[in-house]
């Protein structure tokens, strides 16, 4: 395989992959059915709709602001890959014990949006969706792209999981009638531990660019 086919590759599967899992619109469900429990079907996938356009703005933005943000506040890539990182790492410990973080959401969050008649752009949108974790994730995949073409795969891996959002919480009560808890959990389970290779790597990624660890440990 090519060299840079395989760069290509290797590099949108780990921004699709990433965004997803920190944006977890499946653990999303249980708090989307009880906001929208007195709502209609064409209301409850008009708000999937409008929290699928929020993530895909929200973190659209931060993408291309993410250059801007580090020179503002003199903040190194590095530094913030390192940063990011740990931000995954809590994230992701909750999911494997199957639990939303405290980062994405509170039961504040959720009790607000039980009397709100719009729930789609906030609480759902934000921060439950695209929240701390998620745009710190693609503010680093974006900051460490060296070539143009790695913007591609972050803004395809963007509107792929707005895309996959809205389908899961148009169809929650059936997504969850397959699935049901326990497939949600276990689900959950299995990309908290994905997301915590992710997390790691971004940290050994920092630690690299540092050259606190030599890029060998990194391979």
């Amino acid at each position: 395989m090519n060299a840079e086919l395989k760069d290509i590759l290797e590099f949108s599967f780990v921004s699709l992959s990433s965004i997803f899992f920190i944006v977890d619109p499946l653990a999303t469900i249980p708090a989307f059915l009880v906001m929208t429990s007195d709502d209609s079907e064409d209301k409850r996938r008009r708000m999937a709709r409008q929290a699928a356009w929020t993530v895909v703005l929200v973190l659209s933005s931060f993408s291309l602001a993410g250059t801007l943000i580090f020179k503002l506040f003199g903040i190194t890539l590095p530094a913030f890959k390192i940063a990011g990182g740990l931000i995954l790492f809590l994230i992701a410990v909750d999911m494997l014990q199957a639990r939303r973080s405290g980062t994405q959401e509170v039961s504040e969050e959720r009790l607000e949006g039980t009397t709100k008649e719009e729930v789609g752009v906030t609480p759902l949108g934000i921060p439950m969706l695209a929240g701390p974790g998620a745009m710190s994730t693609v503010m680093v995949l974006m900051g460490q792209s060296r070539h143009w073409w790695q913007a591609i795969p972050v803004f395809a891996a963007i509107a792929v999981t707005a895309i996959a959002s809205y389908y899961i919480l148009a169809g929650a009560n059936r997504v969850r009638g397959v699935l049901g808890e326990t497939g949600i959990r276990i689900l959950m389970r299995l990309m908290g531990l994905v997301l915590t290779a992710i997390a790691v790597q971004f940290v050994i990624n920092g630690f690299m660019d540092l050259r606190i660890i030599s890029p060998r440990v990194g391979g």
